[in-house]
């Protein structure tokens, strides 16, 4: 479990972040949506520690990144797998090497016990048997899995994927959100997904936070989504559906 309380960002004289709260379940998917420019990825930087907040809290199950000391931030971030967007996958390593790097990087393991990890990571994602393939001779879906067992491999706690969907047919996009949501209730992860797909919105929201110009301004889950009584965030919804249908005809 994730719990932040009133997480304030500025640059310069620019606010970002205006005291946002909320708390994402262990064991389930909790989604980041809102336009671009709504703080979505300033959120998501302060809760894995990669920038400080100004002010408020960001606990995980009761341990406060914000401020804590070395040991405690390394402790937690141990515990963290991260999905970039776009993969960012080393382009100059194979399949098998991309996997492994967390290991070698953050574990003692011995190299048997790091290539069963990986072995047993791709097989989980699908992609057992291509170990020695470069990233470049695979297709954007087989990359983002690729990707997928990079963050999982150090058997995280909690796991954070920024826009997992982007650049993704549908299809494609939809076996990708299946899988995140396959690994969070199989290792009973709490998983954040930042978003602007609706598409996954309704297909994996059990929590879901919206964002309007640095604000919360909803909570709630896929099931209430669609009945929500907000303007903006109806306007949101519907206007992201339309375009996806639109984008989806169009590659008819």
């Amino acid at each position: 479990m994730i719990t932040f309380e009133n997480i304030t960002k500025s640059f310069g004289d620019k606010q970002i972040l205006k005291g946002i709260s909320a708390e994402f379940v262990q064991g389930k998917t909790n989604l980041i949506i809102g336009s671009s420019g709504t703080g979505k990825s300033v959120l998501l930087k302060s809760l894995v520690g990669l920038i400080s907040p100004d002010t408020g809290s960001i606990k995980y199950h009761g341990r406060d990144i914000v401020g804590a000391n070395n040991r405690t931030k390394r402790a937690i971030r141990s515990e963290i797998g991260m999905l970039f967007q776009g993969s960012a996958l080393f382009d100059s390593k194979t399949v098998e090497e991309n996997v492994m790097f967390p290991l070698h990087m953050l574990t003692e393991l011995s190299p048997k016990e790091k290539l069963e990890r990986v072995n047993f990571c791709l097989e989980r994602v699908g992609l057992a048997g291509v170990n020695k393939r470069m990233p470049s001779e695979i297709s954007g879906g087989m990359q983002k899995r690729v990707g997928i067992a990079r963050a999982i491999v150090l058997n995280p706690k909690y796991l954070f994927c920024d826009e997992p969907n982007s650049g993704l047919d549908p299809q494609t996009a939809m076996i990708i959100d299946s899988l995140i949501q396959e690994i969070t209730k199989e290792y009973n992860i709490t998983t954040v997904v930042v978003t602007h797909d609706m598409n996954s919105v309704i297909e994996i929201g059990e929590n879901i936070i919206f964002l309007y110009k640095g604000e919360k301004l909803w909570e709630g889950t896929k099931e209430n989504i669609l009945n929500a009584k907000q303007e903006i965030l109806n306007e949101f919804v519907f206007s992201n559906a339309i375009l996806k249908n639109f984008k989806t005809q169009e590659d008819l």
